[in-house]
């Protein structure tokens, strides 16, 4: 499972939407398909994660023996409802994507080297392969982050990385994660926010309302997830509307003059 996309507030006057998605792996760690959930900008996208509650709450009823992955990055509010959910058969795993961490590790690496820093492109690139493919990988980047910090202590940029790498290290096991056919990264959330939301709603000079933009992004959210007929049909059921005709019609078409 896909966790959230952030909730921010972006230029002045606007919000952001907010995605979730829900996956299905084989034992293989091949995907079969993906529920996607859109919301339109709300405070602490309580809806979003009922929605997402729900939906892991009715697959887990019918199929307790799945085993639960949960990814995101390192926001805290992610991981504070992530934590809450069910976890099936073995917990829930809990996994920070593995481009979110690589990004932190490649911003500590440019305060210490600079931006356009052939050494540092160099480092980074050996650094994120021992924390992608080494058994104790994150363990090493934490320690060589330390030499840095301590070599570099007006570095502020690199503290904050040991301390997030420190934070987060077990949920960065991922040559771990990989033998065990995990998913490692969000991009199935980070495409539902370009798909589900992006092309939609951000073309030129579009506005929404609340509740017009919930509309497309439910339906939207439906047919990218293989389930729209299925809710047409609920739908389309909700608007039927008896139509009685009263008993004193004139066939007005049967005296027009021939």
């Amino acid at each position: 499972m896909n966790a959230l996309s952030p909730l921010a507030k972006g230029p002045a006057g606007y919000n952001e939407a907010s995605c979730a998605t829900l996956s299905f792996y084989d034992r293989d760690g091949e995907l079969l398909r993906t529920v996607r959930i859109g919301r339109m900008p709300e405070q602490g996208k309580v809806a979003l994660k009922a929605a997402l509650a729900h939906e892991l709450g009715a697959v887990l009823a019918r199929r307790p023996d799945l085993r639960v992955v949960t990814i995101a990055d390192g926001a805290r509010d992610n991981w504070g409802y992530l934590s809450l959910l069910p976890g099936g058969r073995g917990g829930n795993k809990q996994i920070v994507d593995f481009w979110h961490a690589a990004e932190h590790l490649h911003e500590a690496l440019q305060a210490v080297y600079g931006e356009a820093s052939l050494r540092g492109a160099a480092e980074f690139e050996k650094q994120r392969h021992v924390l992608r493919h080494d058994t104790d990988g994150v363990e090493k980047v934490i320690r060589h982050l330390c030499y840095l910090r301590d070599k570099h202590p007006r570095r502020h940029r690199v503290a904050r990385a040991v301390g997030y790498f420190r934070n987060h290290r077990h949920r960065m096991r991922y040559a771990s994660f990989a033998n065990q056919n995990l998913p490692i990264g969000s991009g199935i959330v980070e495409a539902a926010c370009k798909t589900l939301v992006t092309q939609r709603l951000k073309r030129s000079g579009m506005r929404w309302r609340h509740d017009g933009g919930q509309a497309i992004l439910t339906l939207r959210a439906l047919e990218q997830s293989g389930r729209f007929d299925h809710a047409w049909q609920m739908l389309a059921a909700t608007y039927v509307h008896r139509v009685e005709l009263p008993d004193n019609i004139v066939d007005l078409a049967s005296r027009r003059p021939r």
